[in-house]
C-alpha cells in the first residue's frame, strides 16, 4: 500500500430540503400514509419517490407538498445522499492525514447543482469526478422531519426524485475510482444504473484488491417492482463475499435478506460470505458481526447508542438538531476507522469494536446539527468534537 492512502465512493448524491416540525400524527400527513407495503405512500423512516407519491395520491407533488407543509420554505438546504455525506465526514476526520477521499457521481447543470458544488468544495472533499448533467435536474429529497416521534427520538420521511442520478452508468467510474484502498458504494438504489451493476462493479474492486464497503437505503423501486419479495442487492447469494462491509439499518435487513426477525437476518447474513455486517436500529443497539478476514473474528456484537449524546439532548434540548445523515455520518465515521487501520494493521486485524465506535460518535454528532453535513470553521474541528463522543463511548461500553 502506498503511503498516501485513497478512499473513492459512489451513489446517492443530493441536495435535502429539511422540513422540521412536521407532524407524522397530523391529519395533513395522515393522508399519504402508507397502507401498504410499496403503495407509494409515506411512512416514517422510509423513502418514496415522488411519482410514486402521486399516484397514490392522485395529485401532483407540488399539491402534496403544500398540503403537508404548508408555504413554508425549507428550515434548511443541505448536501444529502448516503454516499456524498458519508464520504464528506470521512474527509473531514481524516484531513490532517495522509488520505485522500474523492466522490464520483453526478449532479444537474441547474441552480442546485452549483449550490452543493459550492458547498462541498468547503468541505475537504474531492470533487474533480462530481460531473454536471443537462439532461435532468439534480437529485433532491424533501426531508420531513418529526423530532417528538417515537418519544423524543424523532424520525423522518423522504421524497426523493432522482433526476440526474439516472444518467449516470458504471461506465463513468474510470479506472482511477478502482485504483484505491477503499472503495465505497452508498445508497446505490437511488442510482438506479450503478445499482443494477453492483456485483460487476464489486467484482472490478476486488481485481484491484480494495476493501469494499456497502452502505444501503430503502430500496423503493425494488420493493415496488417485487413487494413481499428478497431486494436484488447482488447478482447471485455467492456475490456478498465480493462485500467486506455491509451497513444497513434493521428494514433493509430484513428486505435484503428476505427474513422475518432481525435474529433471522443476522443468521442469514452470517453465513452469506460477507466479511462483516452491521445492522443499525435508529435509537435503539445495533447488531455487528465479523467473520475475520477484515476485521478480527468476533460472535454477535449488540452496541448501545452514545450515553453521552443522548443525556446532551436531554440536558439541553436547544441542541437538539434532527436526525437526518446519522446513518450516513455512522458510515462515514466506519470509513475513517477502517482506513486508520488500514494504515497501522493487517487485514484480519482490524478491531470492529473500534470502528463501531467510530461510527456510533459520528452518528451521535450530527444529531446537533439540522441536516447531516457539518461545515467545519477548521480542518481538524469535526474531529474533535466526535472524538470527544468516541473517547467516552469507549468508557461506557467498558473499552
Amino acid at each position: 500500500m502506498a503511503d498516501r492512502l485513497t478512499i473513492s465512493g459512489t451513489g446517492c448524491a443530493l441536495a435535502d430540503f429539511l422540513y422540521n416540525g412536521i407532524s407524522f400524527d397530523g391529519k395533513d400527513f395522515k393522508k399519504y400514509v402508507s397502507r401498504q407495503s410499496g403503495d407509494g405512500g409515506l411512512s416514517p423512516g422510509k423513502l418514496v419517490f415522488t411519482e410514486e407519491l402521486e399516484k397514490f395520491a392522485g395529485q401532483p407533488f407540488s399539491e402534496i407538498h403544500r398540503n403537508v407543509v404548508g408555504t413554508r420554505t425549507p428550515d434548511a438546504f443541505n448536501v444529502g445522499g448516503p454516499s456524498l455525506v458519508s464520504l464528506i465526514h470521512a474527509a473531514q476526520l481524516l484531513g490532517n492525514s495522509d488520505c485522500e477521499v474523492k466522490f464520483f457521481g453526478i449532479a444537474g447543470n441547474d441552480g442546485t447543482g452549483k449550490k452543493i458544488h459550492d458547498i462541498v468544495s468547503q468541505t475537504g472533499l474531492n470533487i474533480s469526478n462530481y460531473i454536471a448533467s443537462s439532461d435532468h435536474a439534480t437529485p433532491f429529497t424533501d426531508v420531513l422531519s418529526d423530532p417528538d416521534f417515537d418519544h423524543g427520538h424523532g424520525e423522518r420521511t423522504f421524497i426523493n426524485n432522482i433526476g440526474a442520478a439516472w444518467d449516470y452508468t458504471p461506465q463513468q467510474l474510470t479506472d482511477d475510482f478502482f485504483n484505491s484502498d477503499i472503495v465505497c458504494f452508498g445508497g446505490t438504489a437511488l442510482v438506479p444504473n450503478i445499482h443494477d451493476n453492483l456485483t460487476g462493479l464489486l467484482k472490478r474492486a476486488k481485481t484491484h484488491q480494495c476493501i469494499t464497503l456497502v452502505n444501503t437505503v430503502f430500496d423503493f423501486r425494488n420493493e415496488k417492482n417485487n413487494p413481499g419479495k428478497p431486494w436484488p442487492l447482488v447478482n447471485t447469494s455467492d456475490d456478498f463475499r465480493l462485500i467486506d462491509i455491509l451497513i444497513m439499518d434493521c428494514d433493509e435487513s430484513l428486505r435484503i435478506s428476505g427474513q422475518k426477525t432481525i435474529g433471522e437476518a443476522t443468521a442469514f447474513f452470517m453465513t452469506s460470505g460477507v466479511s462483516s455486517f452491521i445492522i443499525t436500529s435508529g435509537a435503539k443497539e445495533l447488531t455487528a458481526w465479523s467473520g475475520g478476514s477484515l476485521f478480527e473474528k468476533t460472535g454477535i456484537l449488540k452496541l448501545p447508542v452514545s450515553q453521552m449524546v443522548t443525556n446532551e439532548l436531554k440536558l439541553n434540548p436547544l441542541r437538539r438538531g434532527d436526525t437526518t445523515g446519522c446513518g450516513d455520518n455512522f458510515a462515514g465515521g466506519i470509513i475513517s476507522s477502517v482506513a486508520w487501520q488500514l494504515k497501522n494493521h493487517k487485514k484480519s486485524n482490524f478491531n470492529l469494536t473500534e470502528a463501531l465506535s467510530w461510527g456510533i460518535a459520528s452518528g451521535g454528532f450530527s444529531c446537533f446539527t439540522v441536516g447531516g453535513t457539518y461545515l467545519e470553521s477548521s480542518v481538524g474541528e469535526k474531529r474533535k468534537e466526535v472524538e470527544q463522543i468516541q473517547r467516552a463511548y469507549l468508557k461506557q461500553i467498558g473499552q
